[in-house]
């Protein structure tokens, strides 16, 4: 084979497996589109204390709650200090929160944060006693502790200090211990409803439609645009799991609306593939004025007793922006063209902000504008 020949078939190969990528990142599973209606987590909540800290916790004339807590806790162990005078400055109270996965059993390790209450200045080198962790129906599912492990840290001498991340943020990796069952029998279930993570009717309809397909049979429902209910067939009675494993790996293709992110405090801005815009001119241009001081210092004649002397001298210069023109987006312009017209101005993200705000007000931006 010629090397000719073997270049234009390397090149169809490249271009073959590109439209496939292509294509393949266009579709999505099931599985990354939906959430199935009883898995899910829950979150655990509870209050402890922590302690061995180097004299990094809580001040206790400061904190009550902390000095209440630890003297419940020694009278529990035996110990009496009513009335005692406590200075210490190795406890800290602490909020404890864990999130229980679904279908956790009994004696599963789950992790837990751990975050300072008080005016605790650091958690390191810190251990959490046992903390029951509740549920939002008050009972106790899941006991945390351990040692606590933190990203930042505090260091301060008499006239300096310096901190990095959060020293009174920290974590224990499998450190909360499941104690009670959330129970969920799937094997009783004879519909199945599937909860889009981000509702749409025609990505439902779509999501019905490839169930449908390869069930053979009408089994899927799209009864709103956010939920697509699967009646179980009889050959999947009893084996849920099975159902659930096939369908979601089933791939269909996300629709989503022409939508423009903005977020004004980071000049993030995020548009989705479908906006487009009608034909408008636009032209951005600001007012600048700058001030320059340049003192020179004149110094006297030789010979003589006068003084140097300061001689102001002060540069002015105004921009109008007198070269920016007016610019003409074509209509039903794509997203990239958008974003090219709009670099052509060379305005920023900031000024691109107030451009995008001002089309959507003329009615020229076919998309819906989010300002988080």
């Amino acid at each position: 084979m010629s090397p000719l020949r073997q270049f234009c078939h390397f090149a169809l190969i490249v271009i073959a497996l590109a439209g496939a990528m292509t294509g393949a990142r266009a579709e999505s599973r099931i599985k990354d589109l939906v959430d199935v209606e009883g898995v899910r987590e829950n979150q655990l909540i509870g209050y402890g204390l922590v302690v061995g800290l180097n004299g990094t916790g809580d001040t206790l004339n400061n904190a009550a709650f902390t000095k209440q807590s630890l003297t419940a806790m020694l009278e529990r162990l035996g110990v009496n200090t009513r009335g005692a005078n406590l200075r210490t400055g190795n406890v800290a109270a602490v909020m404890v929160t864990a999130n229980l996965p679904p279908f956790a059993t009994q004696g599963t390790r789950i992790d837990v944060s751990v975050s300072a209450l008080g005016d605790s200045k650091s958690l390191q080198g810190g251990t959490l006693l046992v903390t029951p962790l509740l549920g939002a129906d008050g009972e106790v599912y899941s006991v945390a502790q351990g040692s606590v492990a933190i990203a930042g840290f505090q260091a301060e001498g008499a006239a300096a200090k310096i901190t990095r991340g959060v020293p009174t943020v920290g974590r224990i990796s499998n450190g909360g211990v499941v104690e009670r069952e959330i129970a969920f029998d799937f094997s009783k279930v004879s519909m199945l409803r599937l909860a889009l993570r981000n509702p749409d009717f025609t990505t439902a309809k779509r999501i019905a439609a490839a169930i449908n397909e390869y069930m053979g049979q009408p089994v899927a429902e799209s009864t709103n645009p956010g939920t697509v209910g699967i009646k179980v067939p009889p050959k999947y009675e009893g084996n849920i799991v099975q159902l659930l494993t096939e369908v979601e790996q089933l791939r269909v293709e996300p629709d989503q609306p022409a939508k423009v992110v903005i977020d004004e405090q980071s000049g993030i801005i995020v548009m989705g593939k479908d906006v487009r815009v009608s034909e408008v001119a636009i032209a951005q241009g600001n007012l600048t004025v700058t001030i320059t001081e340049t003192p020179q210092v004149a110094m006297p004649a030789p010979l003589t007793s006068a003084d140097p002397v300061v001689v102001p001298r002060t540069g002015i210069t105004v921009n109008d922006s007198a070269g920016n023109k007016l610019a003409t987006i074509r209509e039903g312009v794509s997203l990239r063209q958008l974003v090219d017209g709009l670099n052509a101005l060379g305005v920023g993200p900031r000024d691109m902000i107030s451009i995008l705000q001002a089309i959507k007000a003329a009615g020229a931006l076919q998309a819906e504008i989010e300002v988080l």
